[in-house]
């Protein structure tokens, strides 16, 4: 069995999908495992590392040849992966629903293509789950882009000269990113707000230590949705939330927004009137800017200023950490190979509920249901 990683070639993307320490634990289960020359290069990871963990490192054609198991951070060019295994797996975040034509493409190759963003959202694979791993590190790294940009200071500070005022910022969505959001506001001083549709986040917010800022006129409405996201609003829910939010948000110094709804564009949260009437030197970090934005005006790899408000539109904002987040998303992928890993087969064997759930081809046919529907 062998496990080949190559580098990453989508613009702006830093991280890897197996570090040393991963590699050395392939490498113990049995599999050959060979790394593309330079591949961990911009998330800290030398070459001379993965060679004395026990991984070949070679040339990408080398790398490639015969290789059963192809990991990547985000999915490889069908067209570059000559001399892969037939039927080799392909064990990447695939953005199924925003590149379906790549999906097609490895179907019509022959792989077997597993999207870990399918991941199930159950106890089991939680330790397999790159979604939370990587949204965990991005909202980190959202408030230190916000406190960066923004040209006051987050905490209190009493001095001689006299008082500066706490920052205030309010985190919209509070799934992984808008927890770790709010705790990292926090500790760096702020006072802070969140909100969310789904009012089971409500205990979560405050457990952080900060305020809930939740509809209370409309009842009955949970904004539960599938698999921990949240789902659709009603309109009378939307005007509702709007009326809050508006009223809100123009009294915030740091706005961050994180809302998504898998396979649809990102929920438009924040308008330009709204904008607006915040302060100037305001700013606000759209992190779903790459699915058309929670902010409108918010440009995907830009930051812009409207209305004296800097709205920061980074792509792919985990891979701004690339080590840490090389070092758990590849610690996802090998939980989720090994926890399947066949010492008599000497390779993973996935079962139905887990195995049905990522894989998105087969024999050259989309088998994934979610893509079929």
């Amino acid at each position: 069995m062998k496990i080949a990683v190559l580098r990453e070639h989508a613009d702006g993307e830093r991280r890897v999908a197996a570090t040393p320490e991963t590699a050395r634990k392939f490498v113990a289960l049995g599999a050959a495992v060979a790394i593309e020359a330079g591949a961990g290069i911009a998330a800290s990871y030398a070459d001379r590392a993965y060679a004395e963990a026990g991984a070949t490192v070679a040339d990408r054609a080398a790398t490639l040849a015969d290789a059963d198991i192809i990991l990547g951070v985000q999915g490889p060019d069908p067209a570059g992966l000559a001399g892969a295994a037939q039927g080799a797996w392909i064990v990447a975040g695939l953005n199924p629903f925003g590149d379906r034509a790549r999906i097609d493409a490895y179907a019509a190759a022959g792989y077997e293509a597993l999207a870990m963003e399918f991941m199930p959202r159950i106890t089991r694979a939680q330790s397999m789950d790159i979604l939370s791993s990587q949204s965990n590190l991005a909202g980190y790294k959202a408030v230190l882009d916000a406190a960066s940009e923004y040209g006051r200071a987050f905490p209190m500070m009493m001095t001689a000269a006299g008082t500066v005022s706490a920052a205030k910022a309010f985190v919209m969505g509070v799934g992984v990113a808008g927890l770790q959001a709010i705790a990292t506001a926090r500790r760096l001083g702020a006072q802070v707000s969140a909100t969310d549709v789904r009012a089971a986040t409500r205990e979560q917010i405050q457990s952080l230590g900060a305020k809930p800022i939740f509809v209370e006129a409309v009842a009955g409405i949970e904004g539960e949705g599938t698999g921990g996201y949240a789902g659709e609003m009603s309109e009378e829910y939307k005007a509702a939330q709007a009326e809050l939010v508006s009223g809100h948000i123009a009294k915030q110094d740091i706005v961050i927004t994180t809302a998504l709804i898998p396979g649809r564009p990102a929920p438009r949260l924040i308008s330009d009137a709204q904008v607006a009437s915040m302060k100037p030197g305001s700013v606000i970090v759209d992190l779903a800017v790459e699915q058309g934005g929670n902010v409108e005006g918010a440009v995907a790899g830009e930051i812009v200023e409207r209305h004296g408000v800097r709205i920061i539109g980074h792509r792919n904002m985990a891979s701004r950490l690339p080590a840490d987040a090389s070092a758990l998303f590849s610690r996802n992928l090998y939980n989720f190979l090994s926890t399947f890993w066949d010492k008599d087969a000497g390779r993973p064997v996935l079962d139905a509920e887990i195995g049905d759930a990522v894989r998105l081809t087969r024999d050259g046919q989309i088998v994934n249901s979610r893509l079929l529907a």
